[in-house]
């Protein structure tokens, strides 16, 4: 049997994807416009918790699933860029998540001023915090030592990969609204801010599901990533920095010390929502099989794993 497969896309669905299906013995390419450090993924604060990302019914699954690979992969943090590190929730209760929250080991209620500045209850947990640049390398490095390779190619229709490989997985990302003819998938941007981190060593978030301002800071290696935004369909990939001292000023009012932070960098990234994930195969009229995994909208750290066993799974025929 004719075992090449192409994959569309070098975010993390497309590079954990490929690294799934080319452990399985499957000859893999990955076709991406741009490296994997220019993508989308690259810039994210890569936080595992599920957010913004439908059906709950199958997200809870793909996020447990997920989990247990990042919990492996934190005893090479290192190597893989995947920590364990402890923070709050603000404003989150556990009776408000799903039944995948009972499953995810010290998930308990914040004690008295552990939310910081929010008077709501909150969650405490250690949780995966991801170094995105290094685990994509790492990722890279994976699937080269699996035998897959990565190719710089733009792709105008997804019937360019079709005719060069019997099985094509369909993980661009938002680039899936033109690939794919999907209008259903959209930008959510998210704007961030990167600054030296004054010694602050948990992670923070307070998201309003009303509103486009998100209050967040991860530390990581390179500094502490203050974010946040989600503005629905906006494409700009330009920071506002009227945003970006809005940032700064509503992580201050939880760590006052980030104030006077030093900032290193501002990021941009366009998240690619949609009203449920895409993940399904089709038999193409020449009897190849085209699989979909994009729409993983501000969560496709925290569902990765648990997608690409299901489009694997796909692409050998059975149910996800």
């Amino acid at each position: 049997m004719n075992r090449d497969v192409i994959v569309v896309g070098s975010g993390v669905i497309g590079l954990t994807t490929a690294v799934v299906l080319a452990e399985q013995g499957r000859r893999v390419r990955v076709w991406t416009r741009e490296p994997a450090g220019r993508t989308t993924s690259a810039v994210a604060g890569a936080l595992w918790w599920p957010y913004r990302i439908e059906p709950e019914a199958q997200v809870g699954d793909w996020s447990l699933r997920t989990l247990r690979v990042y919990e492996e992969l934190a005893e090479r943090s290192g190597e893989t860029g995947v920590r364990m590190v402890e923070g709050v929730h603000a404003d989150t209760r556990l009776d408000g998540l799903g039944d995948w929250a009972a499953r995810v080991p010290g998930l308990r209620v914040a004690g008295a001023g552990e939310a910081g500045a929010f008077a709501g209850e909150g969650l405490w947990a250690r949780l995966p915090l991801i170094d995105m640049p290094t685990h994509l390398g790492w990722l890279g490095e994976r699937l080269s030592a699996a035998g897959g390779v990565i190719e710089e190619r733009t792709v105008g229709h997804l019937s360019e990969a079709t005719d060069q490989a019997p099985v094509v997985v369909n993980c661009a990302g938002l680039g899936a609204r033109e690939l794919a003819g999907d209008p259903a998938v959209r930008p959510v941007r998210g704007q961030l801010v990167v600054v030296e981190n004054p010694g602050v060593t948990t992670w923070f978030t307070a998201a309003d599901p009303a509103s486009h301002a998100t209050t967040y800071f991860f530390p990581q290696p390179y500094g502490l990533v203050l974010g946040g935004t989600a503005d629905d369909d906006d494409w700009s990939l330009e920071p506002d920095p009227t945003v970006a001292e809005e940032i700064v000023k509503r992580c201050a009012q939880v760590r006052p010390e980030i104030a006077g932070a030093r900032v290193l960098e501002h990021r941009v990234g366009l998240r690619p929502a949609r009203d449920a994930v895409r993940l399904e195969r089709e038999i193409l009229p020449r009897g190849g099989v085209l699989v979909h995994n994009y729409g993983h909208g501000g969560a496709g750290v925290t569902v990765a794993w648990g997608c690409a066993q299901g489009a694997a799974r796909l692409v050998g025929g059975a149910a996800a």
